[in-house]
């Protein structure tokens, strides 16, 4: 029987970034299942690259438990790291390795407690949903939890997503969606700048109306200070056009973020900005025809979090937890989406996020002993 850092130090030796094939770390966790006959299910892509999975252990009643976390990590190119970022190391009661916070501690923690999962005498079942290219985005969640309730006969009642919250009990989670703007202008040498259309000059106008109209909605009073920041972010990270400094760029693009708090419609941002780009195109047309401004989704829609004190996780997680006081996060995460599929959703679990996608990631033994504990707690009460 492997122990929860034994099992950790397998899950962080496969580099498995969001994006790539994930059938490596997939193995070697149904390998391990199978060691104690737990039936599972994959959820795999179009074309058999990746797959989520998801189990049962327990009685087929409703009620039961979701635990849920993701086995892709992030990129460790570029980093600083003082040791093999997929070989883990421990170093002054600390384990190092990409991913052992974010966030195979979770993973490590739920499959050590398998072993007793099985000759226990649940109750009501515990679930284990496991999911690929969450860092990318959550792009696996929704198939998943869309399988999970497909081909369950009986409903799961709670999902426990085990981002690295320190084991604190978080219940709200800003969302996110990324879009791509293009402009497409007039070239021309750049001492016509005012006969033409610049593709560059005008996607940079439209930089600034984000950030203007996020502004607005925080003078409009839409702000939320379980958040920090504490209203929704615009954020433009790339900017790309221009063949020459004497070259009027005739395309330019950009892409943009929207971190919302739960209270603002990611929706109605994205269409007030086309409303805008539609209001500007008249005048610019004059001077070129054919300009043109599109915008279009870059990265699906991750929904925020926002779980409500009235439901019955609030009381059960705080009791598992030991913790009263009720977090939140300015990232986003998979826990909106199991709201959005119908779950009574939080996100608790092992590690530090101030650690998770940085150079000489680590984990500390503490938190992985109490991991291991808070998932024996969840056994207890869904034997209760």
């Amino acid at each position: 029987m492997l122990n929860a850092q034994q099992i950790l130090a397998k899950l962080v030796s496969f580099p498995v970034l969001g994006g790539h094939s994930n059938l490596s770390i997939l193995q070697w966790i149904t390998d391990y299942l199978d060691q104690y006959e737990v039936a599972y299910q994959t959820v795999p892509n179009e074309d058999g690259t990746k797959a989520s999975l998801h189990a049962r252990i327990g009685p087929a009643v409703d009620g039961g438990i979701i635990l849920s976390g993701h086995m892709d990590v992030v990129p460790t190119e570029g980093q600083d790291w003082h040791t093999d970022p997929f070989q883990l190391t421990e170093k002054d009661a600390k384990l190092y390795g990409r991913g052992s916070c974010d966030m195979k501690a979770y993973l490590a923690c739920a499959l050590a407690v398998v072993p007793q999962m099985v000759k226990a005498d649940l109750k009501r079942p515990i679930y284990l949903a496991f999911s690929y290219d969450e860092e990318i985005g959550c792009v696996a969640a929704p198939e998943l939890i869309e399988a999970i309730k497909d081909y369950y006969e009986e409903t799961p009642k709670y999902a426990i997503i085990g981002e690295p919250s320190m084991l604190q009990p978080v219940v709200g989670q800003k969302g996110i969606c990324v879009y791509k703007t293009t402009v497409y202008g007039s070239a021309g040498h750049s001492s016509r700048i005012r006969n033409e259309v610049s593709a560059i000059h005008e996607c940079a106008r439209l930089v600034i109306w984000l950030e203007d109209y996020m502004n607005q909605l925080v003078a409009n009073g839409h702000v939320d200070d379980r958040f920090t920041p504490n209203h929704t972010s615009l954020h433009s990270g790339i900017f790309k056009g221009g063949i020459a400094h004497n070259v009027i760029a005739d395309e330019c693009s950009f892409l943009w973020d929207v971190r919302n708090i739960p209270m603002d419609n990611i929706e109605d941002i994205q269409q007030a900005f086309e409303k805008h780009c539609e209001e500007i195109l008249p005048e610019l047309r004059k001077k070129f025809p054919e300009t043109k401004i599109e915008t279009s989704l870059y990265h699906p829609l991750v929904p925020a979090l926002d779980t409500p004190e009235h439901l019955d996780i609030v009381p059960f997680i705080q009791k598992l937890s030991g913790v009263e006081a009720l977090q939140t996060v300015a990232y986003a995460a998979e826990a909106g989406q199991f709201a959005e599929g119908g779950f009574q959703a939080v996100i608790c679990g092992p590690g530090d996020i101030a650690q998770a996608h940085r150079a000489n990631e680590f984990v500390s033994i503490e938190q992985m002993v109490k991991g291991v504990a808070f998932i024996e707690r969840i056994l207890a009460e869904c034997c209760s």
